[in-house]
């Protein structure tokens, strides 16, 4: 039994090797990306509920 884990943990090491690691300027790219896609969407469905909610007021009273 350890030795599958021995042996287990040495291919794990091996195929980490194989990774290509982002560099630091792509993750903070990609970070960037995503806080401007999340602001941009938070945006857009604060208005979709406004109107929505708009048109919900004028329908029932």
């Amino acid at each position: 039994m350890w030795e599958k884990i021995k042996q287990f943990l040495r291919e794990v090491r091996t195929e980490l090797g194989k990774v290509t690691w982002p560099t630091r300027k792509e993750i903070l790219a990609a970070t960037a990306v995503v806080v401007v896609f999340t602001l941009i969407t938070s945006i857009y469905l604060g208005l979709v509920d406004v109107i929505i909610s708009k048109l919900v007021r004028v329908f029932i009273w």
